[in-house]
């Protein structure tokens, strides 16, 4: 009070601070969830997915099993391809991770057999780093010049922008300059494998010939063989003897063709397309990185041929974030209205609003300087815990602006030379709820301290949202305590201003009016009273106990992401009319905008999708007057008539946290373990047919890990001795002659396009032409089946494993119904149905998991700030029973928390849960404010009857206000939880709002009736 001046100069410096720091805040969608990963893709052109499995999956992964803080290794071999998912424990520095897994690798890469390539780390991003989704069109470029140009100009300018992580590209024909051989040709001309190989090894490389000094000039000695010429090429020498001389165009045809074999396709709105996925790096703001993007690509536009359409609108991340913040600030604006309306209705007095009023933003400014000086992102959750808390940020200001404005009132009719200056006032009655606001403040803050034992996902996501809301309530603390005190005696202390504080506003008066009648109506009827409450909170008991389960809300994250996958071995051909078929039915639906199909897999993608599936991105619109839900019901019922396909429907960030939780993309996983592929499948097609019929289980799935066609080439070794054929030359032969090798690089530009040497098409078009190819031997060129034996079988298509165990996933969605007993249903159903052979288990992953493991640590944590808030209290008091009836509030706010939830959603979620914690808090500081005044008048000799009608009359004005404010600007949050951003605190909201209605009106009964049974007893 005596630096009244330099109080309100720090406070403006900190307006301007903060308000310029919340201008330039980059905000993103959700904190890093990001569990460190690290993800090692490894090539094997070729081989049979048992083969990579064997050779290339099982070494890396023995290597990485057991790694320092390793806590759990997954992996997919698919065919020519595997993947290791490598996660350690939460809290990892991801640097140390990653070069964990390189030192690892080293010695695993010299071991792997040749045609193999060397195991990389995919790049370092985060589980939502997938940003955006850009297509490339056009009516009269060809699907191979499209490739070219997302590979060779837009993928590298994107990869150059700082922030970028990864550039995917899907789709169009892959560009290579092929040298067909002929086998009839080489037959007739009797030019071996050996030979050929010779002749285009290092086929257009240039020469070193070292350096020539002459004429005091230093001249760089090349041969320079390197050419972009067909003509050039097929003039190489292939033989040269006395019978003549051999050229490669004599024995094969030259020229640029598509790179076979073809390992996904890509479309939009049905129409062929390539589709670029771009990654971010963890810890770079999407909003400012996807406009970068944005520009360089109309920069790039302006060097593309006209008829190249771009598009961008198949997923942009960005606008979901743009959405939500838009949400949540419509949200935070509407609830500091309520705030205004309600300060504003009971003071009835411009100036006390006034200064109640400030605490607000700079509570909010303060907390986003704080959060922005402590190293943490401002995101939907550190926004929703203002959201959350901005009914509350009023709360202790007012209770000094109130105490205060009483104080001067009472002051005001004194006699002239008993009145205090107005600053001794304003000091006095601010000191008086000093501690009283403190120790509430403090004991809201302990409530708020079980989230912070959260592990995992919810942690990452849930305490950002605890620290903002603890940031925001301490702040507003200190504003009442130094600012709000400064404003009293500038605002509150003249003459004039004094002689209006004659009496309560007309609405406080009719309040205490009638609350003095009801409150001697309910002493008339005490133990009515106390029955009533007492089967209020049994009856809420039982609500909460039935309620549903789950993880969290569902988000609305305005786009879809649909899995189609059909049989394993279906063409890719194939799998691309399914697909496009799965989007004409798509594209249907009204809401939906536009739609955009991946089937297959990128090169070196972790997202390892077989050619029988294909994953479409619909974002829409709910413009059509029906619910997300209803949407998605149509769309399931009408992919479901396309013959031989599971459907899986989620959304983008619903998938990727759901993958991070189990490793599938659905909420639920039943994970089978086992040796034998035939034996999983069985099984787990049986688990299927028993779950699919439980109440709520939708887009039931199961891993495609069965046969499909091969071609096995299995040699005969006695034939192969006789005609002096080697294992080497045997290799050589299905490596080149089938699978085709690349030998060399020719430019066209400074653009590298591979040179691949193999059998023309026509050659290897069925089984019986292959068995036809002629094999060198010391006997002449002899038919392959004279040396092998060629069979057609089948071979799984993909086979997954974690932990070093073979595994098999039976996913599955939850829909209209809770997420703990969907689960319950399918583990009773299991138990009772599937019998399990020796070696093989069961276990289960997914959002329900996360759920069980954060109640059970919600749950203990929860005693320890009830211990804490009891402390606290009995600190302030000094009386165990005092303590123990402010406690009171907490089952009283059980009451309405667990009604409002039961009619609104019927499910308890970790927010929900979240929110009945909070409460233990913030419902205590009404049982406070009127302890304090009983003690304080107990004091000053009134008797019990007296203090209580006294103190309760004069505490009314603040415990409504309070609990008015914390619960009316909860009400936009409470009522939009079917918006983007408002998902997660909605139901927080929720049970805080219904909690405080139920605590504040019983509150105002119970605990005067409870504090005259007490003191009573006492006499």
């Amino acid at each position: 009070m005596h630096n009244r001046v330099f109080v309100l100069i720090v406070t403006a410096l900190l307006l301007l601070w903060g308000t310029y720091t919340v201008f330039h805040t980059e905000v993103d969608i959700f904190p890093d969830l990001n569990a460190p990963t690290v993800v090692v893709m490894t090539e094997a052109p070729g081989y049979a997915p048992e083969e990579v499995e064997k050779i290339v999956t099982f070494p890396i992964e023995t290597a990485l099993n057991g790694a320092t803080d390793v806590r759990r290794v997954r992996s997919s071999s698919a065919t020519g391809f595997s993947v290791v998912w490598v996660e350690f424990d939460w809290g990892t520095d991801i640097y140390r991770a990653r070069q964990i897994v390189s030192e690892k690798l080293n010695t695993v890469a010299e071991a792997l057999p040749e045609g193999v390539s060397t195991p990389v780390l995919g790049p370092q991003s985060s589980i939502l780093g997938e940003i955006m989704i850009i297509g490339l069109t056009s009516d009269s470029i060809s699907m191979m010049n499209l490739r070219s140009i997302a590979d060779r100009t837009i993928r590298p300018r994107l990869l150059s922008l700082g922030g970028v992580s990864q550039v995917a590209v899907i789709g169009g024909d892959i560009a290579e300059f092929q040298i067909q051989l002929s086998p009839e040709k080489m037959r007739y001309l009797n030019v071996t494998l050996d030979e050929v190989t010779d002749a285009v090894e290092s086929i257009n490389n240039n020469a070193a010939g070292g350096i020539l000094y002459q004429y005091g000039n230093e001249y760089i000695i090349k041969g320079d063989i390197s050419t972009n010429s067909s003509d050039d090429i097929g003039n190489s020498v292939v033989r040269s003897d006395d019978s003549g001389v051999i050229l490669l165009k004599d024995i094969a045809s030259l020229g640029m063709g598509p790179k076979l074999p073809r390992l996904g396709v890509a479309s939009e709105r049905t129409k062929p397309a390539v589709l670029i996925t771009v990654t971010k790096q963890p810890l770079i703001g999407t909003g400012d990185l996807t406009e970068r993007i944005e520009d360089e690509l109309s920069v790039i536009r302006k060097t593309l041929p006209a008829d190249l359409n771009i598009s961008t609108d198949i997923f942009k991340q960005n606008n979901f974030i743009e959405t939500s913040i838009t949400n949540l600030q419509l949200s935070l604006f509407e609830g500091a209205i309520f705030v205004i309306i309600v300060l504003f209705f009971f003071l009835m007095n411009l100036r006390t609003t006034l200064i109640s009023l400030i605490a607000l933003p700079l509570s909010i400014i303060i907390t986003v300087l704080a959060l922005h000086l402590f190293g943490l992102t401002i995101n939907t959750m550190s926004l929703g815990g203002i959201a959350i808390a901005i009914g509350s940020l009023v709360d202790d200001a007012i209770v000094d602006v109130e105490n205060v404005y009483k104080r001067l009132r009472e002051n005001c009719h004194l006699e002239q030379s008993r009145q205090l200056s107005v600053i001794d006032v304003v000091y006095e009655a601010s000191r008086e709820v000093r501690f009283p606001i403190l120790n509430s403040s403090l004991i809201i803050i302990a409530s708020f301290l079980p989230l912070f034992f959260l592990s995992g996902i919810e942690g990452r996501m849930l305490i950002p949202l605890g620290i903002s809301f603890i940031v925001a309530l301490a702040a507003s603390t200190i504003v009442a305590l130094t600012v709000t005190p400064v404003l009293c005696a500038y605002l509150l202390g003249r003459d004039k201003k004094l002689k209006s504080l004659d009496k309560d506003p007309y609405a406080i008066r009719t309040l205490k009016k009638w609350y003095g009648i009801a409150l001697d109506y309910s002493f008339k009827h005490k133990k009515g009273v106390l029955g009533i409450t007492l089967a209020l909170f049994v009856a809420a008991v039982v609500v909460f106990i039935t309620l549903g389960r789950s993880f969290l809300p569902s988000f609305n994250e305005g786009s879809l992401t649909i899995n189609v996958s059909t049989l394993p071995g279906i063409s890719l051909e194939e799998s691309d009319k399914i697909g496009r078929e799965a989007e004409r039915m798509i594209l249907e639906t009204p809401e939906v905008k536009t739609v955009a199909r991946k089937t297959g897999r990128a090169e070196l993608d972790e997202h390892s999708l077989g050619v029988n599936v294909s994953e479409i991105e619909a974002p829409y619109k709910l413009d059509n007057g029906r619910s997300r839900n209803e949407m998605v019901r149509e769309l399931r019922k009408k992919l479901s008539s396309i013959p031989g396909t599971n459907i899986e429907i989620g959304q983008p960030i619903s998938h990727r946290i759901d993958a991070m939780l189990s490793g599938t993309e659905a909420q639920i996983a039943i994970k089978l373990f086992g040796n034998d592929l035939t034996t999983l499948h069985s099984l787990g097609s049986k688990i299927k047919d028993e779950i699919s019929g439980i109440k709520g289980i939708v887009d039931v799935n199961i891993e495609q890990q069965i046969g499909r066609p091969q071609l096995d080439i299995r040699p005969r070794r006695v034939m192969m001795a006789k005609y002096g054929i080697t294992n080497a030359d045997f290799i050589r032969f299905i490596n080149v002659m089938l699978g085709g090798e690349s030998v060399s690089q020719i430019y066209d530009g400074n653009l590298p396009y591979d040179i691949t040497v193999k059998v023309d098409d026509g050659s290897r078009s069925g089984m019986e032409k292959i068995a036809d190819m002629m094999i060198d031997s010391n006997q002449g060129k002899i038919p392959l089946s004279y040396i092998a034996e060629i069979v057609s079988t089948t071979g799984p298509n993909t086979i997954n494993r974690e932990n070093v165990s073979r595994r098999l996933v039976i996913s599955a969605n939850v829909d209209d119904r809770d997420l703990r007993g969907a689960v319950e249903d399918i583990r009773k159903k299991i138990e009772d149905e599937v019998v399990l052979p020796e070696g093989y288990h069961i276990s289960y992953g997914g959002q329900f998991e996360s759920e069980a493991e954060a109640s059970r640590t919600l749950a203990i944590a929860s005693i320890g700030a009830l211990i804490i808030i009891f402390l606290l209290l009995y600190q302030e008091f000094k009386s165990v029973s005092q303590s123990f009836i402010i406690l009171v509030n907490m089952p009283l706010a059980m009451i309405g928390g667990a009604f409002i939830l039961k009619l609104s959603s019927d499910e308890l979620n970790i927010p929900a849960i979240i929110g009945f914690i909070s409460l233990l808090g913030i419902t205590t500081r009404n049982g406070m404010l009127l302890m304090s005044r009983f003690n304080h008048l107990k004091q000053e000799g009134e008797s019990i009857m007296q203090r209580i009608r006294h103190g309760a009359s004069d505490r009314l004005s603040p415990i409504i206000m309070t609990a008015l404010t914390s619960a009316l600007a909860l009400i936009p949050l409470a009522l939009r939880g079917n918006e983007p951003g408002n998902e997660i605190q909605s139901p927080l909201a929720i049970v805080i709002l219904g909690g405080l209605l139920s605590s504040t009106v019983l509150n105002i009964f119970v605990v005067p009736i409870m504090y005259y049974l007490i003191e009573r007893k006492k006499r």
